[in-house]
């Protein structure tokens, strides 16, 4: 097992509110997601960033020291390093040394199993080395193996700049390619009319593990962070009756890697054609609000903060003191406390989406000719019918329905609205 020091930075200069604590269990929590053995976290309070080390040299001293005597493989910083400040660290450290990108990428790597999603991250990961490619070309694999090293598809092919834009723009197009059919999927379950529910949050909330409660599936779920890096759909039936799509997504992070939200767009998408999100919080993780702005934030990167979100404060079951628990729930009314592990407070939750959804509702009396039964069987599924008569003219049925399923079907020339 490898053997990392890490190193929580803080520079006055970062525009996030996070306090040197809290940054350093997350980059903790980081690296043991690879398995690796910390051996310290070393934290460094800095005024602003120094061009040649990020941190001052004293500090870089003192490092090297602690590198030694403690036998470090790898250093791994918590801030973004530019090519020269990693190029001056591993100098003076004489350590491979990597930074929070870089950290997160090979957590990514490790994790993805589709195809799709295996292009994602080496997409992500060439855009991130593209800037830090020398003339002469690097090879992507010339540290051997260890937590950093793992180049796209872990391949031995040295790649200069050129190179790696052509694998680039490859890449790109082969996930276009993968976006329409994507794209071709999502068009039939709009033309089934059937509303969708995306789980967005904070990695390691309990999404997975929501959507197996949900929808009775068997997702993969793990204390680690980034489980799930391809997005699953379920069916799911409402107390009401009422049938639904669940996705899950992939989980978002503070100061997520710009490189992996531009690489997990067509993913990402499930978000943005949703008509609900549910945002999972752990509500057990003393950096609940933080976690709550980190992804409201990658939420307006994606141009879908104005979407109606139900909030989730999931993970109950570790919380011992519930008088704490309400004080947290004022911070987010209307949520819904709950345990998707212990299912505790789960009918609270299907109520919310009913009631979401049938506050949607339309009362409309329809006509439909007798060679269209389709639609007379599609009402009975996703309809409630309340009188239906059998005439020259056609089928005349009295019903209630969702507005957004109404709106996905209601444009069929063979459905006549008599009032």
């Amino acid at each position: 097992m490898e053997k990392a020091l890490l190193i929580s930075v803080q520079l006055k200069t970062d525009k996030h509110h996070w306090r040197i604590e809290d940054i350093s269990a997350e980059l903790e929590e980081l690296a043991s997601s690879t398995s690796v053995e910390v051996l310290e976290n070393v934290i460094c309070i800095c005024d602003h960033a120094t061009p040649n080390y990020l941190i001052g040299k004293g500090k870089v001293e003192e490092i090297s020291f602690i590198a030694h005597e403690e036998g470090a493989d790898v250093v791994i910083f918590s801030h973004d390093l530019t090519g020269t400040q990693q190029r001056n660290l591993e100098k003076a450290l004489g350590r491979r040394t990597i930074d929070r990108t870089q950290l997160i990428l090979d957590i990514f790597s490790r994790r993805a199993r589709s195809p799709e999603g295996k292009m994602q991250v080496e997409l992500a990961q060439l855009e991130y080395l593209l800037p830090r490619l020398s003339g002469k070309g690097v090879m992507l694999s010339d540290l051997g193996g260890g937590i950093g090293t793992r180049g796209p598809g872990e391949t031995k092919l040295e790649l200069d700049r050129r190179q790696a834009r052509r694998k680039i723009d490859k890449l790109k197009e082969d996930l276009r390619n993968t976006r329409q059919h994507r794209l071709a999927m999502r068009k039939k379950r709009k033309n089934n009319a059937l509303p969708i529910v995306a789980l967005v949050g904070y990695t390691s909330a309990g999404k997975s593990t929501l959507l197996n409660l949900l929808t009775a599936s068997a997702q993969v779920t793990s204390e680690k962070l980034f489980t799930t890096l391809d997005p699953l759909s379920k069916n799911l039936s409402l107390p009401n009756g009422q049938n639904i799509i669940v996705s899950d997504t992939v989980g978002f992070l503070h100061e997520l890697p710009h490189h992996l939200i531009e690489a997990f767009k067509a993913t990402l998408e499930e978000v943005a054609e949703a008509d609900l999100l549910i945002h999972v919080l752990d509500a057990a993780d003393p950096r609940l609000v933080l976690h709550n702005q980190a992804v409201l934030s990658v939420l307006e990167e994606l141009g879908v903060q104005d979407k109606t979100i139900l909030v989730a404060l999931n993970k109950i079951d570790l919380i011992q003191d519930r008088g704490w628990l309400e004080l947290s729930k004022k911070d987010f009314p209307d949520s819904v406390c709950l345990s998707a592990k212990t299912g505790e407070n789960l009918d609270i939750l299907l109520k919310k989406i009913a009631d979401y959804f049938s506050g949607l509702m339309l009362s409309l009396h329809i006509l439909i000719p007798h060679n269209r039964m389709d639609l007379v069987d599609f009402f009975y599924r996703q309809a409630k019918i309340k009188k239906i008569d059998y005439s020259q003219e056609g089928v005349n049925i009295n019903l209630e329905i969702a507005r957004l399923i109404f709106e996905r079907i209601g444009k069929d020339k063979d459905i006549k609205i008599i009032c």
